[in-house]
């Protein structure tokens, strides 16, 4: 909704304040579908000469990102922490061999499976398993940093991989005002060959080229950066669930007390997102 609502500003702004100061919007309006003609043509060319179809698809998604902000809210991140909460007091209690079945198969599991909504998240859950997975094989004998060093790996890797887009979408914004300069050089290219025009003529035609320079520079820091870093906020905001479950699974295989454990994870979530510790403490107590 926002960046709707802000592309609407950014337009009403730039044209209307052009116009309001006696600018002619005529010939402004006429000269845009030919530069963009120019200047978008160059650009989709650039990202198809740059970019595989995986990483394509992948700009599409960072786009819906934006529209669509943070994936997770508060309840999803209270999930998270009753369910790792759950599976690690299971390891704790009852030892790894009763852990076992429901980290190889957690589709199938009853802890999994009170929530939904995690249990569709398949990197989530894949973080969760395969972590505890290597508990569960090494018999709660593995050394607590190395199991650290192994989650702090994959999240790293989820998070260069989901980082794609945006450093596509940044890499555009960076080159739309050349590609701008481009359109505008074909323009005064045009004129240079139409000098012996009238002035009222050539005057026209060297603002259409100018034009192109507008909307390269337009286009790259009014609209494609400021999508580029919104899908940085919304990959970052995003990344912290995985935070959380580390945070648990490692305070807990230190022996950390319960308090402390749901500290660790609390401090790992925004304010925004952020349960209260009771909040907390009470519905780990409910379960």
């Amino acid at each position: 909704m926002f960046p709707a609502i802000g592309l609407v500003i950014l337009l009403a702004m730039v044209f209307g304040g052009f116009a309001i100061t006696g600018g002619a919007l005529g010939p402004v309006l006429e000269a845009i579908p030919h530069e963009m003609l120019i200047i978008g043509g160059a650009a989709m060319g650039a990202l198809v000469i740059g970019n595989s179809m995986k990483e394509l698809k992948a700009l599409g998604g960072g786009l819906a990102k934006v529209l669509k902000g943070p994936k997770y809210k508060k309840q999803d991140y209270l999930d998270t922490i009753f369910l790792v909460s759950k599976l690690m007091k299971m390891l704790r209690t009852e030892g790894p061999i009763a852990l076992e079945p429901h980290v190889e198969d957690p589709k199938s599991s009853a802890i999994f499976s009170e929530y939904p909504r995690l249990l569709a998240d398949h990197t989530l859950i894949n973080l969760i398993t395969d972590t505890l997975r290597l508990v569960v094989v090494s018999s709660g004998t593995l050394d607590v940093h190395a199991v650290e060093e192994v989650m702090d790996n994959s999240i790293k890797t989820h998070h260069h991989e989901v980082q794609g887009p945006q450093t596509t979408l940044q890499s555009l914004g960076d080159a739309l005002p050349a590609l701008g300069i481009v359109a505008a050089v074909l323009g005064v290219v045009k004129t240079m060959g139409s000098i012996d025009k009238p002035p009222s003529i050539l005057g026209a035609m060297i603002g259409s080229a100018l034009v192109g320079t507008f909307m390269g520079v337009l286009l790259a820091y009014g609209i494609v950066a400021p999508l580029a870093g919104r899908l940085q906020q919304v990959i970052d905001a995003d990344s912290a669930i995985y935070h959380v479950v580390k945070q648990i699974i490692i305070a807990s295989l230190h022996g950390h007390p319960q308090p402390l454990v749901i500290e660790a994870a609390r401090s790992s979530i925004a304010h925004a997102n952020q349960p209260g510790f009771g909040e907390v403490f009470d519905g780990l107590r409910g379960r």
